[in-house]
């Protein structure tokens, strides 16, 4: 059972000295595309000014970024799912599953990083790089880009099997399902929190892992603390599942 998964703007530092190459990704096939997009952002950095690297990185201070300036292809790389971090990430806990469980999310949960495009939590690696939600490189939408590129791509990865879109909203633009899948909505206090959205998130990622769920049969008979279903809406391919969050 696949899980589409979001990323996280905060990375984590350092890792192994190895090159980018097209045998780290899913979808090998595709990789010059992937390196278009790399191309493309290794470019702007090096010849933008402070000034514009500022505003694409959203961040003021010079010192903070500098690191970002340096050529994202002589960088260390770590494992898709150890150099992402976040809330949702913070409750996966990835580091203190077992073998098992890190196996599960290894090769079955498809991260849409912003840079990157698809890529299984497994897939050795990326480097630390910032890239922020909906940013585009010199007028160029990545998004766009990877949806015309890599959907056909997903589609036979995808549609002989169940899957969970667990992404945020604004990563349909890298890709739109195109058979049955389930997405899921945590409310709490009948709103979306975004905090308590992205939580959960990594917690029933968690929990997936921790009981290899195979099926959305057997999802639906997870128990998962706080969370109490409310509402179930079927519309065409899309089964949305609402859950609300007692705390």
């Amino acid at each position: 059972m696949k899980i589409l998964f979001s990323p996280a703007e905060t990375k984590k530092s350092g890792g192994l000295d190895e090159k980018i190459r097209e045998e780290s990704f899913l979808f090998p096939k595709l990789f010059e595309y992937r390196k278009d997009v790399l191309d493309r952002y290794q470019q702007y950095i090096a010849s933008a000014s402070d000034e514009q690297l500022s505003r694409f990185f959203g961040i003021k201070d010079y010192l903070k970024f500098k690191k970002y300036k340096a050529n994202i292809y002589s960088q260390p790389l770590m494992k898709v799912i150890d150099r992402y971090d976040g809330v949702a990430f913070d409750y996966l806990d990835y580091s203190a599953l077992d073998n098992d469980a890190k196996s599960y999310i290894d090769q079955n949960t498809i991260i849409f990083s912003n840079l990157f495009g698809p890529v299984l939590a497994g897939d050795i690696g990326i480097p630390e790089y910032k890239l922020k939600q909906g940013e585009k490189i010199d007028g160029f939408a990545p998004e766009v880009f990877y949806k015309k590129y890599f959907s056909k791509s997903l589609d036979e990865a995808l549609n002989n099997e169940p899957y969970l879109d667990l992404r945020a909203d604004f990563y349909s633009k890298f890709y739109k399902p195109s058979s049955e899948y389930v997405t899921l909505k945590f409310l709490k206090n009948d709103k979306v929190v975004s905090h308590w959205a992205k939580a959960y998130r990594g917690l029933v990622l968690k929990v997936m892992a921790e009981n290899n769920i195979k099926s959305i049969d057997e999802f639906m008979k997870m128990e998962i603390e706080n969370l109490s279903l409310k509402e179930i809406i079927k519309k065409g391919i899309r089964t949305e599942i609402i859950f609300d969050i007692n705390l």
